[in-house]
């Protein structure tokens, strides 16, 4: 195609796509206020990871539940969408995105207006009793002590995400593997493909035939192998101006046009 601008290559590819999927993670929240588990200024670095281990829980429901309401919910619940979120949200309600999978549980999609979401580790919007499965809107508990217990039997409340050492669960796997099978297009965005399994979908995408399209502030382990178009940048910028392509009218001449 030539040298011609990556948003405006981007924007024709995604305009095209029969099938296009997002595939977010950390980095496209850090700009609504949520910072990153790995990395410099991580929450690991503050927190011991093993407060999130499921084992750990079930031994010290009182001492994973500290840490868990400090992260998610002191903290979590201030968190709005940013414009990134707000995009995807747009061009799904255009038609312009099938799906979106995420590795995040802040609940930002869904609040941005995205309907078709894939959570890959839950989120933090629900919380549900260990012996009896009831769940909970945590407004609903009290979290001032701990650990929180449910009204029915008294059995330990759980966040509803996936904690280490707990499975994907199934559905969003499944969804997952269907759309990197469907997908045209791939949209990657604030995510640098270092967890398992999910760093293996876009990869699948990849081998079925589908072009990935990449934003991120730093190349990443998806740039060198399987990018075809990087987007470098913060999540909001690089979104915003994609939007401004995808939704100009010179793009509708150019698609009409030759290539």
């Amino acid at each position: 195609m030539g040298m011609m601008d990556p948003f405006r290559e981007a924007a024709l590819l995604l305009k095209r796509s029969r099938y296009t999927t997002a595939f977010t993670g950390a980095g496209i929240s850090v700009e609504s206020g949520i910072p990153p588990f790995r990395g410099e200024g991580g929450l690991w670095s503050k927190y011991d990871p093993k407060t999130l281990d499921l084992q750990y829980f079930l031994e010290d429901p009182t001492g994973s539940w500290r840490v868990i309401k400090e992260i998610f919910y002191d903290f979590f619940d201030t968190a709005k969408p940013n414009k990134a979120h707000q995009v995807l949200a747009r061009m799904e309600q255009e038609g312009m995105l099938g799906c979106t999978i995420t590795q995040n549980i802040d609940y930002l999609h869904q609040e941005a207006g995205s309907r078709v979401v894939y959570e890959f580790h839950g989120n933090t919007k629900s919380l549900r009793c260990l012996h009896c499965n009831r769940a909970y809107k945590p407004g609903q508990m009290s979290l001032d002590h701990f650990p929180p217990t449910c009204r029915e039997c008294g059995g330990v409340l759980k966040p509803d995400f996936v904690f280490f050492g707990e499975s994907i669960p199934q559905i969003p796997l499944g969804a997952a593997y269907e759309a990197a099978s469907l997908s045209d297009v791939f949209l990657i965005i604030g995510t640098t493909g270092e967890v398992m399994p999910a760093n293996q979908i876009p990869v699948m995408a990849k081998q079925y035939g589908a072009k990935i399209i990449e934003v991120n502030p730093e190349p990443s382990n998806y740039t060198l192998h399987i990018t075809d178009i990087f987007l470098q940048g913060k999540a909001t910028e690089v979104m915003e101006k994609l939007e401004g392509q995808l939704f100009s009218a010179a793009l509708d001449n150019d698609e009409n046009g030759v290539d």
